[in-house]
Order: C-alpha cells, then structure tokens, then sequence
C-alpha cells in the first residue's frame, strides 16, 4: 500500500489534496470554522470515495495546527467508512454497519485495521465497537476529535464515531501503544463521590481530590493543570496501566479526560525518559516490520503540548520519521482496541 499527506496551514482544501490520485480512503482533519466546508469540498472532489474526518491537528514532519490534513491511502487496500450515531445513548444500534462492513473488506487480524473518529463517551463507543472485533481479534486505533463532531462519506455528525475499516491486501498489520510514564512512589487512591457521565473524581482516600493532588506534587491550584502532563494518575488494567489526565478543577473536585468510578484504585503516575521510550518503540517497530509501508499514529494533545514545551516535538517526527512513511493527527483520547487511553501514542504498522 501507499499512504498520502497532503496539508495547507491556511485552510485550502485544493492545496492539500493537490496531486492525490486513485485514493482507496481519505481521512480529512480541518479546524473548527471550516470542517463541514471542507467535508462537502472534499466529497465533491473525490465522490463515493470513502472518508471519514474530524476536528483536529495532523502532521508528518510538520505539524498542521490550524489549516487542513489529508491523509489517504493509495494502492493495495480495500477500505469501508461508516458511522455509528447515538454514541451518548445507543450506538449498538447501528452495529449492522460495522458488521456489514467488516464483510464487505474481508479482513482478518492479522491483515485488517479499524480506524476510528469519535466525538465523545468513547468507553461506550469502543465497547460496542469491540462486541464485534473483539470476536474476530481485528484491532482498532483512532482518537477523539475536537468540538463534538466527525465526518463520513460527505455527511457531518454529531454524537457519532465515525469509523474505517481498512485491509492491507500487501501484507500484515499491527497496533502498538506507547506510555511515557511510569509509578511514582507508592500511592494508592480509592475513588469516590464520582460522576461518571462528567468524568469528575470528588475523593481520593475519602479527601477532596483536588487537595490530594496538590499536597502530594506541592503545586497550587493554577498550576494543576499544567503538573497533569508530568504527573497524571494512572489505573491498572491487569498488565497495562491506563493514563487519567486531568481537564480542569470543579472546585474541591478534579474533571478528568476518562471515566472513573467509585472503588476504581488509582495511582499516581510520573514522566519517565520519554526520548529514550520513542526509540525503543521504533526499534520494536523495525524489529517486527523490516518492511513497512506506512505507519498512522495518534498522539495525545498533552503530548503534543509536553513535547512542544520541551523543543522535543519537530525532533520526535523525525525520529517517528525514521520508519517511513509517518503520519497522524493529535487527539483529545486516544484508542487502542477496547481501551480509551490519555496521554499516550497509538499507532498501526502496515506492512
């Protein structure tokens, strides 16, 4: 297979997809003022062509933080875009789309990627979605986009994922997932006085949380929420750990990027040698694919934003680089198969 980038810092779609031929899927990430613009421009000039799209930041080498991305895959692939509405309340009911889709490629695990768009209550979109993958063991990798809205085949929705189903007809595909963090100390936290559907964690330990954050880290409250990308907590997953960033303070509370619930045990968790991690992720990479032909990466705003504070992020494209053809967009969670991970890297490796 082949993958394209195309980009225009000022927004113009002609530019981006300028010298796109015979695309067999397009992902389209626009900025807030022009997304349905561009999904309409877009389906316009490349018609019945599947395409899903989002609000959100795409790179390369570069980085396009405000104009438009496109992302295509050329030759060698068979592709199905849909969308699952209702993400709030009941995406299982239009779980025949994903399962007809998954026909129509033909996939299997070791050949066959999901790429998804969502645009919020992403634990219950990647349970639903997984009622179907799961049993066939085709994984999954895609983000939440900014503004509560996504893009498939023309149409702009809200409350939806949007998803892609893409087979590598030239060879084997697989999902890697990167944590800069590790432990820090030996904390422990028993949440609770939750509310799940606003992703706000009241106590830890019976104390407000907030107050716990700030006498363990010794930051002010102003400072919180920039403290969050060195010390964000985390949730054991039996041998993985789930990353849980914090959004904003809610008074004595904290409003997280992901769900927690009452009796959910929390740790607290600290940057590790995050250049040091990107290498043994490459080199894990080109051990396991001596020959790649794309790879499509999702990376957390908040490791953007760590990686750009610490004049890392133009380095780290270019070491991402060093595998081939890299691109992806910056997403507000990330998705890995079932899970919706924080401040983390996932990606899929085409062979």
């Amino acid at each position: 297979m082949r993958q394209f980038f195309g980009m225009s810092q000022n927004g113009d779609l002609q530019e981006a997809v300028r010298g796109l031929k015979n695309p067999q899927l397009i992902m389209l990430l626009s900025n807030g003022d022009q997304f349905e613009k561009h999904v309409a421009e877009l389906e316009k000039l490349f018609p019945k062509i599947p395409s899903i799209g989002c609000i959100g930041m795409s790179y390369d080498t570069r980085v396009v933080e405000k104009g438009v991305g496109i992302i295509a895959f050329l030759d060698g692939v068979a592709a199905a875009a849909n969308v699952l509405e209702e993400v709030s309340t009941m995406p299982v009911k239009y779980i025949e789309r994903l399962k007809q889709d998954v026909k129509t490629v033909n996939g299997s695990s070791r050949d066959t990627v999901c790429i998804d768009f969502c645009s919020g209550n992403d634990a219950c979109v990647l349970t639903t979605i997984n009622s179907v993958l799961g049993n066939i063991n085709i994984p999954l990798v895609g983000g939440t986009g900014d503004a509560g809205k996504v893009s498939a085949n023309g149409k702009v929705y809200e409350d939806a994922v949007a998803y892609a189903m893409v087979k590598n007809n030239n060879g084997r595909v697989k999902t890697y997932k990167e944590n800069i963090y590790h432990q820090m100390g030996n904390y422990y936290f028993i949440a609770s006085k939750t509310d799940k559907a606003n992703y706000i964690i009241g106590e830890l330990n019976g104390h407000p949380a907030r107050q716990v954050y700030q006498d363990i880290l010794h930051v002010t409250e102003k400072e919180i929420l920039t403290q969050t990308f060195k010390n964000p907590f985390g949730k054991i997953n039996g041998d993985d750990t789930c990353i849980i960033s914090i959004k904003e303070v809610n008074g004595n509370a904290l409003t997280c990027f992901r769900q927690v619930n009452d009796s959910d045990v929390l740790i607290m968790l600290e940057l590790g040698d995050y250049k040091a991690i990107v290498k043994k992720t490459i080199e894990t990479i080109k051990r396991d694919f001596p020959k790649r032909s794309a790879v499509f990466s999702v990376n957390c705003l908040f490791r953007y934003l760590l990686f750009n504070d610490n004049h890392y992020m133009n380095e780290y494209l270019q070491e991402m680089a060093s595998l081939g053809n890299h691109v992806g967009f910056v997403g507000y969670g990330e998705h890995y198969n079932n899970r919706f991970v924080n401040q983390s890297m996932t990606c899929v490796v085409f062979e």
